[in-house]
């Protein structure tokens, strides 16, 4: 979780990690003292060790960078979610929580250490250019992106409305590279779609939580429940959401409560120790719900999983999710830079931590997708938060900061290779596509439930 400037919390599985940072804060040195010996000690040792490598390294070294691999070392060895954000990177993630940005209309990852297209988004740019899923992008403006990170890429790409950008990708089947040239308009981050599966019954895909999040939702479930027809069900999907700003978690969730807790923090400091709480809502939403979750439901999802689950208020199906029960937030530093540190872990109604745990579905049910054959393989091989070195455990304890004996995964420097690999990438960023939706096994068990539910109530009638 995350403070948007000071005070704001966000939630973020993963992000981009930060790999300089050359403030440090004078106040540090004034909290210092001869009489805190162990701190004294171990500042003299970092100084020798610095002077040495100034003087005897095989190669010029500056000292500004070795004080950016010291700091950036120090941070990133908490845990995997405290970081050093470089101004860009900073820039970057409070882009992604607000409503819009300037830029062409795609979704990208690193695949195999190539910056590959995920989807385009529906009506932008890139989708009415031609750009396609599975497209390589190997230059931005004639720059190759080998070895580029992928904050890098996405800051390259985005630019103010009617501005252009030349794209040049490789495509499977195209024996030539193919140049688009763009001109950047205004995305809207569409975190929430909705459809009628079958009369009554409703489907709201949730694909983050940003700033325009919970009035986005309200919309589609008012479209829903005003429809020709009453709504018996609803299908809320959390499957690949990786997470966003804690408020709107607690506002979705609360859609659906009445009252009771929605989820409390604990931090060692009593200002990152808080409760929330449910309110009761004017609008009656008393249909079934059943919640789907998969590995990649991180964060913000969890919380509105686990909320809706210890109150009994949905039945979760699908898969454990990610696991991510730490609370961080942001702060403003000077020079743009930005600090990303753990304060607390968050507990469900029930007081469960999920921390390296994750939500446990009441009905487990694999994917299996008919384009998929290794649906169910893919799925165990999702990274989890457990899986990442120096994770946090669910309660606070010695071991906390060691790292897994035995462990053998490696925390990279760009932080989104760590984000579970979802197996619907372009079916989760495109539009809604009724058969789609229907030849998916866990949609199709979910809204076999629902009408079971409305079946036996009318039987006990």
């Amino acid at each position: 979780m995350t403070v948007e400037q000071k005070h704001h919390m966000k939630l973020w599985p993963m992000l981009v990690a930060a790999v300089i940072f050359w403030t440090i804060a004078a106040g540090f040195f004034q909290n210092l003292s001869a009489g805190n010996d162990e701190t004294y000690e171990g500042l003299k040792l970092f100084t020798d060790v610095v002077e040495l490598v100034e003087k005897n390294y095989v190669d010029p070294v500056e000292t500004k960078e070795l004080l950016h691999k010291a700091i950036q070392g120090m941070v990133q060895g908490l845990d995997p979610h405290s970081a050093l954000l470089p101004p860009e990177a900073f820039e970057e993630l409070q882009v992604d929580t607000h409503g819009e940005f300037g830029g062409i209309g795609i979704v990208i990852e690193m695949k195999e250490r190539f910056l590959t297209v995920v989807s385009p988004i529906e009506g932008t740019p890139a989708y009415k250019a031609g750009i396609q899923a599975r497209d390589i992008i190997i230059k931005v403006d004639g720059q190759p992106t080998k070895d580029m990170m992928l904050w890098e890429a996405v800051k390259k790409m985005r630019g103010a409305k009617g501005t252009s950008v030349v794209i040049t990708v490789m495509r499977k089947g195209t024996p030539k590279p193919i140049d688009f040239t763009l001109v950047r308009d205004i995305i809207p981050i569409e975190s929430v779609r909705a459809i009628v599966l079958e009369t009554g019954y409703g489907y709201v895909r949730v694909s983050s939580f940003s700033e325009t999040t919970t009035a986005d939702l309200e919309t589609a479930l008012a479209g829903l429940e005003n429809g020709p027809s009453p709504l018996k069900g609803l299908v809320l999907d959390l499957r690949g959401n990786p997470g966003g700003l804690l408020p709107q978690a607690i506002k979705v969730s609360d859609l659906f409560l009445e009252k009771g807790d929605i989820l409390s923090i604990k931090g060692r400091l009593e200002k990152n120790t808080k409760v929330f709480k449910a309110h009761p809502d004017s609008t009656g939403r008393n249909y079934p719900l059943v919640v789907l979750i998969n590995g990649g439901s991180a964060s913000a999802s969890e919380i509105v999983a686990g909320a809706l689950q210890d109150h009994k208020r949905a039945l979760i199906l699908g898969t454990t999710s990610f696991g991510k029960g730490t609370v961080q937030t942001v702060e403003t530093l000077r020079d743009g830079y930005g600090l990303k540190l753990t304060i607390a872990r968050y507990y469900t109604p029930s007081g469960r931590s999920i921390q390296a745990k994750g939500i446990e579905p009441d009905i487990e049910v694999r994917p299996m997708l008919p384009d998929e054959a290794a649906g169910d393989e893919q799925e165990e091989h999702l990274l989890k938060e457990k899986d990442l070195q120096n994770h946090l455990n669910a309660e606070p304890g010695p071991e906390d900061t060691e790292v897994e004996a035995g462990g053998n995964i490696e925390k990279t420097k760009n932080d989104e290779a760590q984000k579970p690999k979802r197996r619907q990438s372009r079916y989760r960023y495109g539009p809604l596509d009724i058969d789609e939706l229907m030849a998916d096994n866990q949609v199709k068990r979910a809204l076999e439930i629902l009408i079971s539910y409305n079946i036996f109530q009318n039987v006990k009638k």
